[in-house]
């Protein structure tokens, strides 16, 4: 039977049917999960790989199982090739080993990821590589900042915990004409929102953990390579052997299939709340790129497909002890570190490490997942926590 070509169907077609074909596997409609360390050859020949190179070598190489994940990341992705590894974190460190050396230097978006900058300013810095933070609305004016030693620019879009759209086109073009690749952390808008490699972009950047996953039960991170940086970032993880298990590379695969229709419900049931929550009394300020008050709204628009789930509210006034009290009074809302799972989150925003991006805010910060309940409800548990608040 002749392989199906989803490249030209919807989004929620390819992600139903895209990574593998069950007719490989007896026609079973999920791959197998392949638990591997050890490989057999048929013989000296294929095993040193002279005369016939196996597709399967070793359980850290690859198996089955990483395959169709794999090949699913790059049918969304328009990349080379993906590597999967043991969380999102790791996808952001295995290309930043792999792409730099003592005497390099790297500027990193100051909206990063905290973990980010934590590697950045410890392992990065330890290992002889200059660090450089700079404003994520700098857009082409990075090329101010580029030295004849800068090797990567890295890109986070929207910011985490406080959503600054970054001019990811400029960027790129200033980075790539001073010899530099751009890496992107994609995580919130997923590739089906925003296809990072279609704007340049060398080296995208997923944790899986959220909405791929989407069950708040799984850690996997991807990164994703244009043909260019390609066998570079696969030499990496192949020499760092940072792999993901068969366990979690399955569930996220399974969620992949349901990632569109939850990314819709995301994306509306949070514009929802945050437009209503511009209107409520003791918030002064709602971060969300989908905002037609957001000052990145006009690029976002130009970039972006859609939005998802996760943005920031600035309480009206207060700082530590009114972020406590709004997340003390909620009810629906779990207060934890993650996002892109079923259920609703909110954490306090902590911003004391940044060098630029610092704001100001004319209050507390709080970031909000919107999960998958219904939003009258939400809006009643949100209400609760602003009268915590302003109380």
């Amino acid at each position: 039977m002749a392989k199906r070509d989803y490249s030209n169907t919807g989004v929620n077609t390819r992600l139903a049917h895209i990574g593998n074909d069950p007719h490989d596997f007896h026609g079973f409609v999920n791959p197998p999960v392949v638990h591997a360390s050890t490989v057999l050859f048929p013989n000296a020949e294929t095993a040193l790989g002279r005369v016939v190179k196996a597709k399967y070598v070793y359980g850290t190489h690859g198996t089955p199982t990483t395959e169709a994940l794999g090949n699913a990341i790059d049918a969304l992705e328009g990349s080379a090739g993906t590597i999967l590894v043991p969380s999102g974190l790791a996808a952001v460190t295995v290309p930043l080993l792999g792409f730099l050396s003592a005497g390099d230097h790297i500027l990193i978006v100051d909206s990063v990821y905290g973990p980010t900058r934590r590697f950045a300013d410890t392992m990065l810095t330890r290992l002889g590589i200059e660090v450089q933070y700079y404003d994520p609305l700098v857009g082409g004016g990075i090329a101010k900042l580029m030295k004849p030693n800068t090797k990567v620019v890295f890109t986070e879009s929207p910011g985490s915990v406080t959503f600054e759209i970054q001019d990811i086109p400029a960027i790129v073009e200033a980075a790539h004409a001073g010899g530099a690749i751009v890496m992107m952390d994609n995580t919130w808008a997923t590739p089906l929102y925003f296809k990072a490699l279609d704007h340049g972009v060398d080296v995208t950047i997923h944790a899986a953990t959220k909405y791929p996953g989407g069950h708040s039960d799984v850690l996997l991170g991807t990164v994703s390579a244009n043909a260019a940086c390609w066998e570079r970032l696969h030499q990496a993880y192949l020499t760092l052997g940072v792999c993901a298990g068969p366990e979690q590379v399955y569930q996220v695969l399974r969620g992949l299939r349901t990632m569109g229709v939850r990314l819709e419900r995301h994306q509306k049931s949070a514009l929802d709340i945050a437009r209503w929550l511009e209107k409520q009394p003791g918030v002064a300020r709602v971060l969300h790129p989908g905002l037609e008050s957001h000052p990145g709204h006009a690029i976002f628009k130009r970039d972006f497909s859609g939005s998802s789930g996760i943005f920031s509210i600035v309480l009206a006034g207060g700082g530590q002890t009114q972020a406590n009290a709004f997340l003390n009074a909620l009810e629906i809302f779990g207060i934890g570190y993650s996002w892109g799972g079923f259920e609703s989150l909110a954490v306090p925003v902590v911003l004391t490490d940044r060098t630029v991006a610092k704001g100001p805010y004319e209050g507390a910060v709080i970031r909000l997942q919107i999960g998958l309940e219904d939003v009258e409800d939400l809006k009643a548990d949100i209400s609760r926590g602003l009268a915590a608040a302003r109380g």
